[in-house]
């Protein structure tokens, strides 16, 4: 049988019916009217509103608790304890001290239904009320001592309980919003992953289109060879894009710099590579972000500065926060185009910031400068500074 966990409204009948027999069960306390009723000696007249009396304050007592969280305002949810301990009263001094049990009734749906702000007050006046009528009713002080303590007692452990379901819903309210988060962090690592990917391989593929397409009448030779490497290309784009939405896609530095060589040299751009870098020490997360960083770099370069020279530079050195792998890529063209960093700047920098580095890039006197630092593993990894 489904049950209702804690901080959870029932959702189904099953569900309904199991609260309620759960709280139907405390109603069992209840014996001590409904015998006075059945064997109290009261009139006919008398027993009727008694039972209209203890039915209508069980109803308002299961509407009270039913409706607990559920939108009411704390005035509303006042009135309605207010209503029960009217009841209380009037049924107990009119029928008996058996009826003093009610009290307890009320002082519980107070600690239930009202937040702990208002039920430290409410339930010890509920409990100064049920010893007001105690004193009131014949024979009621010998009740007293019984009722009181469960009255205080059971009040203030539903205001626990209060507090906990409250927890318990924000809690699952929070496991939400991290889960939430998680999946939009996801989407914004693939959203990078494809712009820094699709954008270098596109890129090399409108250069290499449209060489080409100025070779084809002159020279069909060399323009089947550039259609050779647009193939080639497209094909590592469509990998790459695939290893990128499993997750899988890790790029090496030492490929990206032969990748950035080719694609310089397609675009007619002078280019200055260090080859076969020395990356002993050096965390995975930190040679992917260099590569990410570098091929960021040069499909700028190519895409929208205009440049004829771009030189590359790799570099250990020593900070005072520890060694750093140092990648600059500098051109002589006109720089980006746009008043602020743009949606590759800005995802590469969260790359570098997650793999603890920093980026720098901006105009220079000749052209522009792009500067990536990451963190290069022990002081025993590092070689001499440049």
């Amino acid at each position: 049988m489904s049950s209702v966990g804690i901080g959870q409204r029932p959702q189904n009948r099953r569900q309904q019916v199991v609260k309620f027999l759960w709280i139907g069960i405390w109603l069992a306390y209840l014996s001590a009217p409904v015998g006075d009723l059945l064997h109290g000696g009261h009139r006919p007249g008398v027993q009727v509103l008694g039972w209209i009396g203890l039915v209508a304050f069980v109803a308002w007592y299961f509407a009270l608790v039913f409706r607990t969280g559920r939108g009411e305002t704390n005035r509303v949810v006042l009135g309605s304890v207010a209503v029960l301990a009217a009841q209380s009263t009037v049924l107990s001094l009119t029928l008996g001290r058996e009826w003093l049990v009610l009290f307890v009734y009320v002082a519980i749906s107070s600690g239930a239904a009202l937040p702990f702000r208002m039920a430290r007050w409410s339930i010890p006046v509920v409990s100064a009320l049920l010893t007001g009528v105690a004193l009131a009713v014949p024979g009621g002080t010998s009740f007293l001592a019984g009722l009181l303590f469960p009255a205080l007692l059971g009040g203030f452990s539903m205001t626990g309980v209060r507090e906990l379901i409250r927890t318990t819903i924000e809690l699952r309210e929070a496991r939400a919003k991290v889960a939430h988060l998680a999946a939009n962090e996801e989407r914004l690592r693939l959203a990078r992953d494809l712009h820094d990917l699709l954008g270098h391989s596109l890129s090399l593929i409108t250069l290499k289109s449209e060489l080409a397409g100025r070779m084809l009448p002159d020279h069909p030779e060399k323009a089947a060879h550039q259609v050779a490497d647009i193939e080639k290309v497209s094909r590592q784009a469509l990998v790459d894009v695939r290893e990128a939405v499993s997750g899988y896609r890790r790029p090496r530095l030492a490929a990206e710099l032969a990748g950035a060589e080719a694609a310089l040299a397609t675009a007619g751009v002078g280019a200055e590579i260090p080859a076969d870098p020395d990356l002993t020490g050096v965390p995975e997360d930190s040679e992917s972000a260099l590569a990410w960083a570098l091929r960021e770099a040069v499909t700028n370069v190519v895409r929208h500065s205009g440049a004829r020279r771009c030189t590359v530079e790799l570099l250990r050195r020593q900070t005072l926060d520890g060694p750093v792998l140092e990648l600059s890529v500098e051109d002589n063209g006109s720089g980006g185009s746009g008043d602020g960093p743009g949606n590759g700047l800005t995802g590469l920098t969260e790359r570098l910031e997650k793999a603890g580095g920093t980026l720098e890039a901006g105009g220079t006197r000749h052209g522009f400068r792009l500067v990536a630092r990451v963190p290069a593993g022990s002081a025993a990894d590092v070689g001499s500074a440049s």
